[in-house]
């Protein structure tokens, strides 16, 4: 869908409450009626549920958007990428946050529960590597040696700082990560140890990255991994590390997520909407395209990433694929 198109549907709705106002102001409905169409005059409620990376967008669209429409309830639930798909080919939620894209099973779970959905890029997000703020010996990674200390054949091997590399201090290793529901554990397993799902078994899982933080910044030693937001909500608890891919060192920033330097561990974020619900629910259809059309604000209220222009047309064209539905 072009911007006009998407200008062109908020028209619609406008005039639609210009036209609610006009019956109020004849007498025929009442002042509450009339405060009803100020607001648009929509109510019910939206289930939103996946991963918790994608899930402060949710919530800050959902923020957002109660000052368009404060009779619709959105709910956000987070119980991690693969969690929120159960659930979304379940028929159990609207909308289904996720940071990676939906895998061949989860599509065919759907598909065999009848669940039809449109997949829409909704912002950026680099996946962090964090360490504990107390450490000073340690500033850039590389990927191999972010695989020595991640791989599953590390797993009660490499347990001390110092079999990293010999100048770093014989301080051990405490890590700290995403569990295995989170898209956020599918896309690091994938990145740095060359296989989904690849990692050593001794570390401490959550799909909870407040957790994560709170076990790094608890521990001198310490080393965690979660998207990029959580490190700028939380600057004086965790250090985020520059990684180098292969071409030098680089931080995890916005400008580097969006002209890919910051390689490999820049990701797309994802919704997956429910296509019945966004035919058949109005207060779904209204949260959807709001969502997409202020994705700049509702990023910039997260802490993410925008969309690049040729994402944003991306976006616009997943949705008028839903209006066309």
């Amino acid at each position: 869908m072009s911007k006009k198109s998407i200008r062109i549907l908020g028209l619609a709705a406008s005039l639609s409450v210009a036209a609610l106002l006009l019956t109020a102001c004849g007498g025929q409905s009442s002042g509450a009626d009339n405060a009803n169409a100020e607001a648009g005059g929509l109510s019910g409620s939206v289930t939103v549920d996946g991963s918790s990376t994608v899930a402060p967008l949710s919530e800050a669209a959902a923020d957002l958007f109660r000052d368009v429409e404060p009779d619709i309830n959105v709910t956000v639930a987070t119980s991690g990428t693969g969690g929120g798909f159960k659930k979304f080919c379940a028929g159990e939620t609207d909308i289904s946050n996720a940071s990676r894209e939906i895998k061949e099973e989860e599509i065919a779970e759907c598909e065999a529960a009848g669940i039809e959905y449109t997949e829409i890029v909704i912002a950026n997000d680099g996946l962090s590597v964090v360490v504990n703020p107390e450490n000073d010996w340690v500033d850039c990674l590389t990927v191999e040696q972010l695989a020595t200390i991640w791989g599953p054949e590390s797993e009660g091997e490499i347990t001390n700082w110092n079999q990293v590399d010999p100048s770093f201090p014989d301080i051990p290793l405490g890590l700290f990560g995403a569990g295995t529901d989170s898209g956020t554990f599918d896309y690091f397993t994938d990145a740095i140890n060359g296989e989904e799902g690849a990692i050593r078994a001794d570390y401490s899982p959550s799909e909870d990255d407040n957790i994560t933080i709170q076990g790094v910044s608890g521990d001198e030693g310490a080393m965690g991994f979660f998207g990029l937001s959580y490190v700028e909500e939380n600057p004086d608890s965790v250090k985020a590390l520059e990684i180098d891919g292969g071409a030098g060192c680089v931080a995890p920033t916005a400008e580097t997520v969006q002209d890919g330097t910051y390689t490999p561990l820049g990701r797309e974020l994802f919704i997956y909407v429910a296509n019945e619900s966004y035919a058949d629910k109005e207060q779904v259809r209204s949260y959807v395209d709001f969502y997409v059309e202020n994705e700049a604000e509702i990023a910039e209220a997260a802490l993410y990433i925008g969309l690049t222009e040729e994402q944003k047309t991306t976006a616009t064209e997943e949705l008028a694929s839903l209006v066309s539905e």
